[in-house]
């Protein structure tokens, strides 16, 4: 069955950088665009940033353009995310998801904070 694991979460002060980590499973991965959400405590699903299956196109939210850059390796079956500029409204737990901004199908999460 579909299996998304997220990892790479963890603190960072602000300013910092953090690399997530989605590795993927029971389906062809290169098919399919990926989607990154984060969720802070008391507030709604965010989508942060998405990509196409091939990786031409991509989508951020405009909290975290110029900041954050999302890539996927296909030969690997992962998804990335890479965060600078950490700020700590940045901090919530972050899930990958299947599809193209779509929450029918995501990880466990992995709790990122951002705090000195």
């Amino acid at each position: 069955q579909v299996q998304l694991v997220e990892s790479g979460g963890g603190l960072a002060q602000p300013g910092g950088s953090l690399r997530l980590s989605c590795a993927a499973s029971g389906f062809t991965f290169s098919r399919y665009a990926m989607s990154w959400a984060r969720q802070a405590p008391g507030k709604g699903l965010e989508w942060v940033s998405a990509i196409y299956s091939d990786g031409s196109v991509t989508y951020y939210a405009d909290s975290v353009k110029g900041r954050f850059t999302i890539f996927k390796d296909n030969s690997k079956n992962t998804l990335y995310l890479q965060m600078n500029s950490l700020k700590p409204e940045d901090t919530a737990l972050y899930y990958c998801t299947k599809g193209w901004k779509n929450s029918g199908t995501r990880g466990q999460g992995t709790q990122v904070t951002v705090s000195s």
